[in-house]
């Protein structure tokens, strides 16, 4: 295996196992040269990370905050952004100096119950996210080609092909596809922001805090919601292991420039993730905020009310488009995160179409069964409160990857500096601190409607 320093060896209980994903450990080259070729070999994991900050959980939460209370949810999307960019700066940093990715270091830390159910976690998430895309996907077709959602709903579970085909051709060659896909949601809203015409002294105001989130019950779950629709607890493992599949130096200095460049990449591909949520968010205020259509939560609505209010001919289906690229693009890497957490908490191997079937059998059954006795309304709020699920668990997650990067036995040089660990923890516990009160509120509301 690859040189491991003592201080790091030191840190650990047992040595590196296996990689995650092996057959692309180590297959992107890192050739020598000026740094702008540099950036471009690192370039791509950040955007596999980036797609689950826009998945069509996003959708719900973003279209609900714009049409319910108009761009003042913006400042909490931008928070949420910079919230991922510190987190998925310390996942790649874990990786690439440590060699193992958040499941693993989780594997090799903790005690066998605490791993395992570290694991079931996970899984459940992954499981929430993986609900989402199916929903979401379903919905697009419905709302493009008529395919009833329980047909939509079996067609998507068919995308294990389309992965299993990219893993088999290269690794570089799936970065590509998803960036593709990216720059087609990218491009589709801005056509839907150029057509809605925002005011922009607004939309500037959106970003700046308002304590009206805080006191509003109804804004404060919203807002939760987006946070967890932003911040994923699965893209921590993914983003730790994805960044090894480039072949840098495995020396301080090699880890030390590796670690820069996969900040780099994460930073401007969540930028990108930090648009198309503020633009899904924008149209939804400025469009039907602003036409008095406050109780527009669903996709299927917006897709209705999109050329009628806006008064262009293609709005709608440029929105349902969007949505099937974010769908479809979303399983891609959820297929990924699926066989590194399975890999890295039990170390064992299955065939990724096994593994998929199994991720995808979980989130379909629920999906299907509620199309067909609730339909579309059932739909919609099933994604809206998978959302608050992946929210739940996010600390999880988040905990651990701050522990171990702020720990020098296990980091060494590389371990967080004074003020990034006090601002790691300070977003790990507004983390937990938020999910707890959605937590005694979702109970409450459970008691009084008892």
């Amino acid at each position: 295996m690859a040189n491991r320093s003592p201080v790091l060896e030191n840190g650990w209980r047992h040595p590196r196992l296996t990689p995650s994903l092996a057959e692309a450990y180590r297959s992107v080259p890192v050739k020598r040269g000026a740094w702008w070729k540099k950036a471009l070999a690192f370039a791509g994991p950040g955007y596999l990370v980036a797609v689950g900050y826009m998945d069509p959980g996003n959708w719900a939460t973003d279209l609900a905050g714009g049409a319910h209370f108009g761009y003042t949810l913006l400042t909490i999307i931008l928070l949420s952004n910079l919230m991922a960019i510190l987190l998925q700066g310390l996942a790649a940093k874990l990786g690439i100096v440590t060699g193992r990715d958040l499941a693993q270091a989780c594997r090799d830390h903790y005690p066998k119950p605490v791993s395992f159910a570290l694991w079931i976690i996970c899984e459940l998430a992954i499981a929430a996210c993986d609900l989402a895309e199916v929903i979401g996907s379903a919905i697009a077709l419905n709302l493009l080609f008529g395919i009833p959602l329980a047909w939509g709903i079996a067609i998507t579970s068919l995308d294990v092909l389309i992965v299993l085909y990219m893993q088999h051709r290269g690794f570089r060659l799936l970065e590509a596809l998803v960036v593709a896909l990216i720059a087609t949601i990218a491009g589709c809203f801005l056509f839907e922001i150029l057509i809605a015409r925002p005011e922009a002294g607004a939309v500037l105001r959106g970003f700046l805090p308002r304590a009206s989130i805080l006191k509003d019950p109804d804004q404060l779950y919203i807002a939760i919601g987006i946070l967890g629709a932003t911040v994923m607890p699965h893209n921590l493992y993914l983003h730790s292991s994805v960044v090894q599949t480039r072949s840098y130096e495995e020396t301080p200095a090699g880890r030390r420039e590796a670690v820069r460049f996969a900040f780099l990449d994460s930073t401007v591909a969540l930028t990108f993730a930090l648009f198309i949520n503020a633009a899904i968010l924008i149209v939804a205020a400025a469009t039907f905020h602003r036409a008095g259509e406050t109780g527009v939560a669903e996709i299927q609505d917006a897709y209705r009310l999109l050329t009628p209010l806006l008064g262009v001919t293609g709005a709608s289906a440029v929105f349902a488009f969007a949505l099937l690229a974010s769908g479809q693009n979303s399983t891609l890497t959820g297929t990924l995160a699926g066989q590194i957490v399975m890999e890295g908490f039990l170390n064992i191997r299955i065939r990724p179409w096994l593994r998929r079937l199994i991720t995808r059998s979980i989130a379909i059954v629920p999906a299907a069964l509620t199309a067909i006795f609730f339909g579309e309304h059932g739909t919609a709020q099933l994604l809206i409160f998978s959302q608050v699920i992946l929210s739940l668990q996010l600390s999880f997650a988040v905990f651990p990857l701050v522990a171990f990067t702020s720990d020098r036995l296990k980091m060494g040089e590389f371990v967080n500096a004074f003020w990034l660990k006090a601002l790691s923890y300070v977003v790990a516990v507004a983390i937990a601190a938020f999910n707890a009160w959605l937590l005694v509120r979702i109970v409450a509301g459970w008691m009084g409607g008892a």
